[in-house]
């Protein structure tokens, strides 16, 4: 699964990339919280987030190549139980809704965020650069 982080990493063409065609190559996932946050990072350069929404989905990236699962009333609990073991690395919520996914379906997590390296949650976490 991804974290908004390493999505932008592959939208943007930026290092780590690689690592994440290959992921979806094999088909992925990503909650909605994060792919929220993606679309609101990608519309700062003006761009619509529906409008982005629908090129994601045209290319192939949404609902093909990524799946989008909803963040339940239990990953919810889970995040903000999360909180005070990420806080002293500065983890946002949608960092925390991630977690909260990756627990909940035990998948590894793809993230670009090299603070990650440093959580010890029983979680597979791998830094893509």
């Amino acid at each position: 699964m991804l974290d908004s982080s390493a999505l932008l990493a592959y939208l943007q063409l930026e290092p780590g990339e690689d690592a994440i065609r290959a992921a979806l190559a094999g088909g992925s996932i990503i909650s909605s919280v994060n792919l929220s946050e993606v679309l609101e990072v990608l519309s700062r350069a003006n761009a619509k987030p529906d409008e982005l929404a629908r090129e994601m989905d045209e290319s192939g990236v949404l609902f093909s190549a990524l799946l989008v699962e909803e963040f339940t009333h239990d990953d919810s609990i889970e995040a903000a139980r999360l909180r005070p073991l990420t806080r002293h690395l500065g983890l946002s919520l949608a960092d925390r809704a991630c977690l909260a996914l990756a627990s909940r379906m035990e998948f590894p997590v793809l993230t670009a965020d090299q603070a990650w390296a440093e959580l010890d949650l029983g979680l597979d976490i791998r830094v893509i650069r």
